[in-house]
């Protein structure tokens, strides 16, 4: 006989299935309800979210003071269009180039966009600054990068899964190994028309994959010496997840705004957001540089219809005050620590992980099987099982981030939840 749950999920997924576009594998669990760390189905069991939409949601679901200054804002006024002025995009921007140290801001919608806008900026300014001829402007991506799904997008991806029958696809383009300095090094050596290098400071969907110490860094320097952008993306790595405000702060433990922090702040020419800029509630991103750059892009060159609207302004800020007024960033950076240490321990005496890897609350565990198995996805429905939402990425790998508002004893929960999911595991290993 079939039970309440099997019957409620059964009709949402064929629901899906019938009339969906199949651009997803989602794990087979639908959620109805959201709170801080939790997540319930649809039959009213409750899972630990340890995804947060891939990071979107830092502050922890339905946050009351974010859906709070949503709602406010819903009642007097969602949407003018940029055709007109309205009276809280003027103030979110001037809040959000203080607050990451910037002085200016191009609001949009998804992080995909925000990282269109980064290409489009970055090209005009090659050729208006720089000097390259037109139409041969290069950017440098990294392989195994994931900076969204868009035409031009996928065509610097090298995941052929990603691109394959979705050409012609965009020129413009050179590729290097991700964490290669000598590579780059190269590169900007022998291009002059190179405008911008644009890399993730983790590689978070290709399996968090955290480079060595001095590769942003040396990057940045790389780039001023070559007179080339240094675009950042931290649509998934921002905003509090790492355990610094950005990735890009590194090991800094000051609780200021970027410019203000210490030695081991290394700062970008272009900064990318999204995710987490709204809490997870409405698509926000943004791109932040300074007026050199910004003032390339001139009225009618670049927008959209829903970019810098009064709702996604309103809330936006909002989130950005809950991550520095609840100390999101510092908690993030101390329970990242212990997570790491407490799977550590754990992977001592494992032959299903090989490692645990990341920084602050994202992380991810190497699965001991090749990336086509299906072990690291029989892990996650068996979490799931257990009352623990997380996702395989790149076929072994299970990435773990956790909402920012996660307190220890949660943690520690979650961690014998998944240690003890993964002791059944451990004898069908090789």
């Amino acid at each position: 006989m079939e039970t309440k749950q099997q019957v409620s999920q059964d009709y949402y997924l064929d629901l899906e299935s019938r009339h969906g576009a199949h651009d997803y594998h989602p794990l087979p669990v639908v959620l109805a309800k959201g709170k801080g760390v939790y997540l319930w189905d649809v039959a009213g069991k409750k899972y630990y979210d340890f995804l947060s939409a891939y990071s979107a949601v830092n502050q922890g679901h339905c946050h009351p003071d974010i859906i709070e200054a949503m709602k406010q804002q819903a009642e007097t006024l969602t949407l003018t269009s940029r055709a007109f002025h309205n009276n809280k995009l003027g103030e979110y921007m001037k809040f959000v180039t203080t607050y990451f140290g910037f002085e200016r801001l191009l609001s949009m919608n998804t992080g995909a966009e925000g990282v269109e806008t980064a290409i489009k900026i970055s090209r005009k300014w090659g050729y208006l600054k720089k000097g390259v001829p037109e139409n041969q402007a290069q950017i440098v991506v990294c392989n195994n990068n994931f900076h969204g799904r868009t035409t031009t997008i996928i065509s610097f991806s090298t995941d052929p899964d990603t691109k394959a029958h979705f050409g012609p696809h965009t020129n413009g383009f050179t590729h290097i190994p991700y964490d290669d300095l000598e590579a780059l090094k190269q590169t900007l050596e022998s291009n002059p028309n190179i405008v911008g290098f644009l890399v993730e400071p983790i590689q978070g969907e290709a399996g968090v994959y955290t480079p060595g110490k001095d590769f942003i860094s040396g990057a940045r320097a790389l780039c001023s010496q070559y007179n080339v952008l240094l675009i950042t993306d931290e649509i998934q790595t921002g905003i509090g997840r790492t355990g610094s405000l950005l990735a890009v702060c590194g090991d800094c433990t000051c609780e200021d705004a970027c410019e203000q922090q210490s030695a081991t702040y290394i700062r970008p020419d272009i900064l990318i957001l999204g995710k987490a800029l709204s809490g997870g509630t409405y698509p926000v991103s943004g791109v932040l540089c300074d007026s050199e750059i910004m003032d390339v892009i001139q009225p009618g060159q670049h927008g959209s219809t829903f970019g810098g609207n009064p709702m996604a302004a309103a809330v936006a800020t909002k989130a950005l005050e809950v991550i520095k007024d609840e100390k999101l960033t510092q908690n993030a950076r101390r329970l990242g620590e212990v997570f790491r240490n407490e799977l550590n321990k754990y992977i001592a005496n494992s032959r299903i992980v090989q490692l645990v890897r990341g920084k602050g609350l994202l992380n991810a565990i190497v699965i001991n099987d090749t990336p086509d198995s299906d072990t690291a996805w029989n892990i996650c429905l068996k979490l799931r099982d257990n009352g623990l939402l997380a996702k395989p990425t790149h076929g072994n790998i299970i990435r773990f981030a956790p909402p920012l508002v996660i307190t220890e004893e949660q943690l520690l929960d979650c961690v014998k939840i998944i240690t003890n999911t993964l002791k059944g595991f451990e004898k069908t290993s090789s």
